[in-house]
């Protein structure tokens, strides 16, 4: 693949060439090559070969990714690299989002900022994830870079209209603002403090590509959306947030018809409606590049049918915040959309509705289904019957996440022989420690059998009823896994033992509500500074043994977490990473930083 963003190559002569002594020369070829490795993990072990290789790297490098924000110091990124256009940094670990840490945790961006404002004047794109971005950041990085083209916010928090106004009035340049999954400062109850800015993108054609603003609860000056959409001719994906109800959207769908991508808003009417104003067309009909659907808050059931002609198109489809229809009407819109390779529901499909997805969709990639009627003692909607549907007619599915209460080994065996090409296999069974739902031994056979035979598997998330056989499956054959999440699942410290020293792959190890001890923890020592980060929350782990691994292992950072007034010696939550600088010092008072 073609690295866009790669700085372009120079142009050496013959007679230059010769010119240079043979070192000068290698350097020279060394940097023209370098500069086609578009994966940073090629380009991370490439730097790793000798000196001349991590100079020539950090020259070429266009791209930065900083998986956890906390690992480096801005001083020392800035320092080493000095041609960087595009920046992506990560914050919080994933289970910050179940509420989990405290609030006022970090990953602030502000001091990432102030180090590139001044060693990267023209950095065209950040991606953040699970950062915490203020107004006056956005301000500040609209006044930075001139030539700025793309910010992507994905579980951010602690900014507001005015800082999106910010940016959309000063990056000129813009042609991607998305904001997703990210929690938008706002005052619900009576919208005081409201900037309107939509209406701050430039006049004239702007070059917006993509616009995604889904998680904005505000309302927003729909007349200034419309003229917006109007002058981007290059827009082919909008994400309009709840207050955008169906009138507005087909507006914008007449307005912008070459649309790809499309979040729907409320896809309902206000109640104040009048009955002439119900008659309208619907622009679906006339839609012929829509391939993304996704949104549904709120939705009417009466018009989903308007959705029905683009549904033979569809290729992705997100039905996760639709929890007002029901099973007949998922069904309905599912048995139409031959060609979709993505599709995200509630639980509310039921086993019957995953039944029609495995007879209609055969070329289905991914398919996540979430909870909305999880609750211990309820019947669950989904089961091992869905699971063994969608095994049998999706052969060609890579990634599952699958919420359920009850699940066999019989479901998983026969998921891991139908789908070999899996390489994420997400179950969660609601419950602590729930067993073969049928035949009620532990659920050992079904996780052995998923990393026996899907070699490709990278990432695994097992619950339910585990014991050390279990465990001992995964360090056996997983050797390519390098995302694991355990949760109310395990035996023994064996079990962790056994995964530690097996998967020498891993990078990312979460651990909730295990049985998993002090001698667990311990007999990672060789592993830790291999991997990413370790979380470990209502284990049975000691802060005596988290102190004897920081005095043994120094470039590692363990982060205490109790919510206990009196000081205890067991760790409520242990978030361990490795890190090349000294701790950090924002850490709030609940958090104790080992290092």
């Amino acid at each position: 693949m073609k690295n866009r963003n790669a700085t372009k190559p120079r142009n050496y002569p013959l007679s230059e060439l010769q010119s240079h002594n043979p070192d000068h020369v290698l350097e020279i070829v060394l940097e023209t090559v370098l500069q086609f490795l578009t994966s940073r993990r090629d380009r991370n072990a490439a730097s790793l070969v000798c000196k001349s290789w991590w100079r020539t790297d950090a020259l070429t490098r266009s791209e930065l990714f900083i998986s956890n924000c906390y690992a480096i110091s801005p001083r020392r990124v800035v320092s080493r690299f000095s041609r960087i256009l595009s920046v992506t940094i990560k914050g919080k670990p994933r289970l910050a989002d179940f509420d989990m840490l405290p609030a006022d945790w970090g990953a602030h961006f502000s001091q990432w900022l102030t180090a590139f404002s001044t060693a990267y004047p023209w950095l065209e794109k950040v991606h953040l994830k699970r950062m915490s971005v203020t107004d006056d950041d956005l301000s500040l990085l609209g006044d930075s870079f001139a030539a700025f083209k793309e910010l992507v916010l994905v579980s951010c928090e602690g900014f507001g209209t005015p800082g999106l106004a910010a940016v959309a009035t000063k990056c000129r340049l813009l042609r991607v603002l998305d904001l997703e999954e990210s929690l938008v400062d706002i005052n619900v109850s009576d919208y005081s403090g409201i900037v309107d800015w939509i209406s701050c993108f430039p006049e004239g054609e702007t070059h917006l590509e993509s616009l995604v603003f889904d998680s904005v609860f505000s309302p927003i000056n729909l007349e200034a959306l419309e003229k917006l959409v109007a002058r981007s001719p290059s827009l082919k994906r909008l994400r309009v947030n709840g207050h955008v109800k169906i009138f507005h959207l087909y507006r914008l769908m007449h307005i912008a018809p070459h649309l790809t991508d499309l979040g729907t808003g409320s896809f309902d009417v206000p109640e104040d409606t009048e009955d002439d104003e119900l008659v309208f067309e619907s622009p679906f009909a006339a839609s012929k590049s829509l391939v993304c659907l996704s949104g549904f808050r709120d939705i009417l059931p009466e018009y989903l049918p308007d959705i029905y002609p683009v549904c033979g198109n569809l290729t992705f489809l997100d039905f996760q915040y639709a929890d007002i229809i029901d099973t007949d009407q998922i069904k309905s819109v599912v048995s139409r959309c031959h060609k979709l390779q993505t599709l995200w529901v509630r639980d509310a499909i039921f086993d019957e509705g995953l039944q029609v997805v495995a007879q209609t969709c055969k070329d289905l990639r991914e398919l996540r289904v979430y909870h909305l009627h999880a609750s211990d003692g309820v019947e669950a909607p989904v089961s091992e019957v869905g699971l063994e549907a969608i095994s049998r007619g999706c052969r060609k599915l890579q990634y599952i996440m699958f919420f359920c209460q009850r699940m066999t080994n019989a479901a998983v065996v026969a998921l891991s022989r139908n789908c070999p090409n899996l390489v994420v296999f997400r179950l969660c069974i609601i419950g602590r420690y729930m067993p073969d739902a049928l035949t009620q031994p532990p659920m050992d056979e079904g996780v052995g059998a998923i990393v026996m035979n899907c070699k490709k598997l990278t990432r695994l998330d097992v619950s339910g009823f585990l014991t050390d056989r279990a465990f001992s499956y995964i360090g056996k054959y997983g050797k390519l896994i390098r995302t694991l999440s355990v949760n109310f699942a395990g035996d023994t410290d064996l079990g962790l033992k056994n995964v530690l020293q097996g998967c020498t792959n891993l990078q990312k190890l979460e651990i909730r509500d295990g049985p998993f001890g002090d001698g667990a923890l311990c007999c990672g020592l060789q592993h830790f500074y291999n991997m990413r980060f370790l979380w470990m929350s209502s284990c049975k782990v000691t802060r005596q043994a988290c102190q004897a691994i920081a005095q043994t292992l120094p470039h590692l950072v363990l982060e205490v977490i109790n919510t206990a007034q009196d000081p205890v010696d067991d760790v409520e939550l242990l978030y361990m990473y490795r890190s090349l600088d000294k701790p950090r010092d924002d850490a709030p008072k609940l958090v104790t930083v080992l290092h």
